[in-house]
């Protein structure tokens, strides 16, 4: 049976519900991280998946610290990873080495970070069109640069330290399958606008339907291009240890789980130094720095951020299932499909005969007319998303997987979405259009609201945050990467 056409064509309606603000006005802001949530495969197939989960938990806080980082996510590990090479390469006089503390609401990166689908994937040229009249060609170019800036940065620090079998670094490629007319007449306009515009399109090959059918066994149009796989949870546990083992001279570097920040307030002292107190649920920090890398909960904390002008907890299902054929006729590659709604791929296998387990997430559109907006629980699923995610394969791929099969794993997460679908980046002040609190937020900064595609984005991002409060400490100008795009930047993109 083909693919349910009730699910298909919903991204224009999500798109106009995301951008309407919501019944409730004004809309209210992101709770703290829910205390059960759903077990997802990243975190919780093995005993050993998370050495860091309870890290810092016991530990006394310390009583003040430089940059505090919300979040112990692919951002907020980044920040402090990028901090470090920076310092250890910058050779600062300091008068004091940074204190970096990073704190974490639950478990070491059990946020979307830790329950993702599990890509490293920029996008090729997608959405080329559309960004192109929205924003110019430089503009777009670089939104496709940031990707692969960030994508090939990983991939190398994770070659180079030796880390690809470990982490399970799977280069299969990405295939994209275009279920309708109106998707491959899109997608061809896109790839023809960034091939007129000369965006790098290296390793694009344009799939027929007869091609498709005869390699993978579904009879869709679609094309491949460049694209990892990895297990983000063990990723970013590597990156914290990395960070942890290479602090230098110039840093020291903390994390604190279990330790939800409730509030930040600005304390400003009789000489009119100020410094922000951290509040948690254990003590206070002083901090003469903030970092939001709190992605979808980033409202809680900034309330303005709330709704549609800001950043919309979105709730993501994914699940762990397994193929009832083998690797020879599945093959290696990551997928997509029902423009992007859909996004699968096999596990790596340990024996030939082994049927491979694959990650499948979306069935998001199944949920119409919510789309999961505005939901931040993680401790639940949604029956009807469910319900979509189960029918996908075997509809998709006839008889290569068993309709009546239940999921080995099944869990959520919550992606932060903004209504342009770019993430905020840079001084949070910056986003104040009236700026009455500017002085509250004069040194927090922010990167978070990836539309969930955070993984070729995050950490990029982080790097610009980390060169920020670099330049900030040395006193110098801080020079945007070439590979930026301007609309990330908090200072283009006032919040009312």
């Amino acid at each position: 049976m083909p693919v349910n056409p009730q699910i298909l064509g919903k991204l224009e309606h999500s798109q106009k519900v995301l951008e309407t603000p919501p019944s409730e006005h004004p809309p209210p802001p992101a709770k703290l991280p829910s205390r059960n949530p759903t077990r997802s495969f990243w975190i919780d197939s093995s005993p050993d998946a998370n050495p860091l989960a309870g890290e810092g938990s016991q530990d006394p806080l310390p009583s003040e610290a430089d940059v505090c980082v919300i979040g112990a996510g692919i951002t907020g590990v980044g920040v402090a990873y990028h901090l470090i090479e920076l310092l250890n390469n910058a050779s600062l006089s300091l008068e004091h080495p940074l204190k970096i503390v990073v704190l974490e609401a639950r478990d070491f990166c059990s946020g979307a970070t830790g329950r993702n689908g599990g890509h490293l994937t920029p996008a090729a040229f997608l959405e080329f069109a559309q960004r192109q009249a929205s924003f110019g060609t430089v503009e777009t170019i670089k939104s496709y640069e940031l990707e692969q800036h960030t994508a090939s940065l990983l991939v190398n620090i994770i070659e180079e330290n030796g880390w690809a079998n470990d982490l399970d670094l799977v280069e299969g490629g990405h295939i994209n399958l275009l279920f309708t007319d109106e998707e491959v007449k899109e997608a061809h306009q896109d790839f023809d606008m960034a091939r007129q515009a000369q965006l790098n399109l290296d390793g694009v090959e344009w799939l027929t339907k007869e091609k498709v059918e005869e390699e993978y066994g579904a009879p869709y149009t679609g094309f491949r291009e460049p694209g990892h796989n990895v297990w983000p949870l063990k990723l970013v546990t590597k990156l914290y240890q990395h960070a942890l083992a290479h602090v230098g001279k110039y840093a020291s570097l903390s994390l604190h789980t279990r330790t939800p920040v409730t509030a930040v307030t600005l304390e400003t002292a009789p000489n009119n130094s100020s410094t922000y107190t951290v509040v948690t649920n254990r003590s206070s920090i002083s901090c003469s720095r903030v970092v939001h890398a709190t992605n979808a909960y980033a409202s809680y904390l900034l309330p303005f951020l709330a709704g549609p002008s800001g950043i919309i907890p979105t709730r993501g299902q994914v699940m762990a299932t397994r193929a009832s054929v083998g690797t020879d006729q599945i093959k290696t590659p990551s997928w997509s499909g029902n423009e992007g709604f859909a996004y699968w791929f096999p596990r790596p296998v340990q024996y030939d005969t082994e049927k491979p387990l694959i990650i499948i997430g979306g069935g998001r559109e199944a949920s119409e007319p919510s789309y999961e907006l505005y939901v931040d629980d993680d401790s639940e699923m949604h029956p009807v998303v469910g319900k979509a995610l189960r029918e996908f394969l075997p509809s998709a791929f006839e008889g290569k997987y068993d309709p009546d099969s239940e999921p080995e794993m099944e869990w959520t997460g919550i992606m932060g979405y903004t209504k342009m679908g770019d993430p905020f980046v840079g001084p949070v002040a910056d986003l104040l259009v009236t700026n009455s609190d500017g002085d509250l937020y004069k040194k927090q900064y922010i990167a978070a609201g990836y539309a969930g595609h955070g993984m070729p984005r995050a950490f990029g991002c982080a790097e610009v945050i980390a060169q920020m409060i670099l330049a900030e400490i040395s006193d110098q100008e801080w020079k945007e990467p070439a590979w930026l795009p301007q609309r990330y930047l908090t200072w283009n993109r006032g919040v009312e």
